[in-house]
């Protein structure tokens, strides 16, 4: 049975086996008997090809790490973990989006506090002329889902209102080339704010605001799949979601 999880990733990436297998230091037919056997490569090469693929071994070989591996690892992905984000240190938001080479992604419903903060404003301004890829996802104040998360916080239709305050105060970010918006309609479970393999999970606890709730600082590490899960919540959220009309 043919690896196509890792016959797709040297395609998108562009590369050949006999590059791939030159960059590691392996034998060419090794790197295809990988693909076309599905072979586990011991881990130092699985490592190293999927860096060389940037992507993760967990995603080209699934079965390479045992249950306990991935439940070892994914907690090692835990940095820390703050009991309200109002304890989250104010220059950690800036820390985390200022190591951002590649993405920096925002999932949240209103995220005031961050629309209001003019210094992530210029930041995110610097980082997206740097070419790092911006995306921010507020939530639709017109859908249900927003309307269902001002009741469980007790604060109504304030919820609606506050995401259109973001929208306001978003503006100018919202004309510059490479920093995406779109508006979303899912239930929110956590809040996310990504930053390449950073993340800060702001966790979401009925009848209590957010700003109240626990936050997770997570690291991506290789083998772990905790950071990826909320990773790719991320990416349906996006996927779902419509874009954000300038002006």
């Amino acid at each position: 049975m043919a690896n196509e999880r890792l016959r797709a990733a040297l395609l998108q990436k562009g590369l050949s086996v006999a590059a791939l297998a030159e960059s590691i230091g392996v034998d060419e037919k090794t790197v295809e008997r990988w693909i076309t056997q599905d072979r586990v490569p011991y881990r130092r090469h699985r490592f190293a090809a999927a860096s060389q693929l940037g992507s993760d071994e967990t995603y080209l070989w699934p079965d390479a790490l045992s249950q306990d591996q991935v439940t070892s690892a994914s907690g090692s992905e835990v940095v820390t973990i703050y009991p309200h984000r109002w304890s989250v240190p104010r220059d950690a938001w800036g820390r985390l989006f200022g190591t951002a080479e590649r993405e920096i992604g925002v999932l949240v419903y209103s995220g005031l506090f961050l629309a209001e903060d003019t210094g992530l404003h210029r930041l995110l301004r610097e980082k997206a002329e740097a070419s790092a890829r911006v995306r921010i996802l507020l939530g639709d104040p017109d859908s249900p889902q927003v309307a269902e998360r001002g009741g469980d916080e007790g604060i109504d239709e304030a919820m609606g209102m506050k995401i259109r305050n973001a929208i306001v105060m978003y503006k100018p970010l919202r004309r510059l080339d490479g920093i995406e918006f779109r508006l979303h309609s899912t239930t929110l479970y956590n809040s996310l704010y990504v930053a390449d393999d950073q993340m800060l999970v702001n966790t979401h606890v009925y009848g209590v605001a957010a700003a109240q709730a626990p936050v997770w600082h997570l690291r991506k590490l290789p083998g772990g799949d905790l950071y990826n899960t909320y990773a790719e919540s991320f990416e349906r959220v996006w996927e779902g979601a419509t874009p954000l009309p300038e002006g």
